[in-house]
């Protein structure tokens, strides 16, 4: 079996996450990481911001920390108020099942010069005993790191100076073929997709070429289709064939090279002879098309983050769109961030986590399955959608309750 193949139905999986000093994420711990996970609260909660940590790290990586960091308006309004230490952030995480655990822990501050690398190191324990080896070691663009397939603490570290202390080791080392478990992280960082949908940027009409990824946006969703049309017919009629369960008169998209270079999007209802545009159709139909194209894609990205996908979509589509992104957690690793119970029903509890701010205004994170009496009407036949509204996950009025959960084990 060719070797993309096996890492694709592999793929690395994010087992923890602590973040310190982001926002409102003053100091919290993701654990038991689940393949599909979906955060929980109310408004104001946090949940916006942990997703904007995947989003942080990967556009660090794909545009440099100085972007991603000056976006975001600097440490000024990055760092958590009243804190004066670093930026924290620290995965745990496999290559694949068998593979050992690897921690990646990245501290950014901020000094005259701008932001810069204030630690930055990967290890791992290759075996039950002993302890963790760092393979990798900087901070402010000076460091040492191990080569090889397999880093063992018998390995010589190098010397391998960055040229700015604002340069991610990861990113610049992860380019070269002697630090594999390195570039291994890298590749794995930089294929994330953290989705930004917008209904009215998927009705555009870009310049036509193929394109095999949609973007955050999914202003490239016409060049998408015509890559699918072009190289993946049957993935294309497999995403058809699942759009149609949702959508039932629905029967085919089509992107179609105009004269003047640009891709026109359209969309074919029964019974009708003639497609309509994209620009009048539903915007629960591009949402939904959108969506499939992301989740069912001939390679899709390692790491699928997905904000609020209920805003367009009838609450009956939602349990389907559940099924579809569980389905796609055999390549993908999913984060969902949700105020719906009817996506939420097709969860299980130690799948959701429940963010809410504690009394200083700090965001804490609860795992339902580990808050009282979950477990039982689980158990019993309840559902977490329903659960939810009747108030036993601690969210069922977060205007009175602040949102915070209710009675842990």
């Amino acid at each position: 079996m060719d070797n993309e193949l096996i890492q694709r139905r592999n793929p690395p999986r994010i087992e923890y996450l602590r973040v310190r000093n982001f926002r409102a994420l003053q100091d919290v711990e993701l654990t038991k990481i689940t393949p599909f996970m979906v955060l929980l609260g109310p408004n104001g909660c946090g949940k916006s911001t942990v997703f904007d940590v995947f989003n942080f790290l990967s556009e660090c990586f794909q545009f440099g920390l100085r972007h991603a960091w000056e976006r975001r308006g600097r440490a000024k309004e990055l760092k958590t108020r009243g804190q004066t230490g670093p930026v924290v952030i620290e995965l745990k995480y496999r290559e694949t099942p068998t593979s050992p655990l690897i921690t990646y822990h990245l501290a950014i501050d901020e000094g005259l010069r701008g932001p810069y690398v204030a630690e930055e190191w990967l290890q791992w324990k290759r075996g039950s005993y002993g302890k963790p080896f760092r393979f990798l070691d900087y901070a402010q663009g000076q460091g040492r790191a191990a080569s090889g397939e397999m880093p063992d603490s018998d390995d010589r570290r190098d010397e391998i100076p960055l040229r700015s202390p604002d340069l991610i080791a990861v990113n610049t080392l992860g380019q070269f073929a002697e630090h594999p478990r390195v570039a291994a992280l890298r590749e794995f960082i930089t294929d994330w997709h953290v989705s930004y949908l917008s209904i009215e940027d998927t009705r555009g009409q870009p310049e036509a070429g193929p394109q095999a990824r949609l973007s955050k946006t999914g202003d490239n969703l016409p060049n998408v289709i015509q890559y699918l049309q072009e190289q993946h017919p049957d993935r294309l009629e497999h995403i058809y064939e699942a759009l149609r369960r949702r959508i039932p008169r629905l029967e085919k998209v089509t992107a179609d090279a105009m004269p003047d270079g640009r891709l026109l999007l359209q969309i074919k209802d029964a019974p009708f002879a003639q497609p309509i545009l994209s620009r009048f159709a539903s915007d629960g139909t591009m949402k939904m098309l959108s969506y499939l194209v992301l989740l069912m894609a001939p390679q899709p990205p390692r790491f699928i983050g997905i904000e609020e996908p209920e805003n367009f979509l009838h609450p009956r589509l939602l349990p389907g769109l559940a099924e579809e992104c569980r389905a796609a957690t055999e390549n993908s690793q999913l984060l969902v961030t949700t105020h719906s119970p009817f996506f939420l029903n097709g969860m299980h509890p130690e799948e959701v986590r429940v963010i809410y701010r504690d009394e200083r205004g700090f965001s804490q994170v609860a795992r339902a399955a580990d808050i009282r009496g979950v477990a039982e009407f689980i158990k019993a036949g309840a559902s977490m959608g329903h659960l939810w509204l009747e108030g036993h996950l601690g969210l069922g009025d977060p205007l009175v309750n602040s949102g915070a959960p209710a009675d842990r084990r």
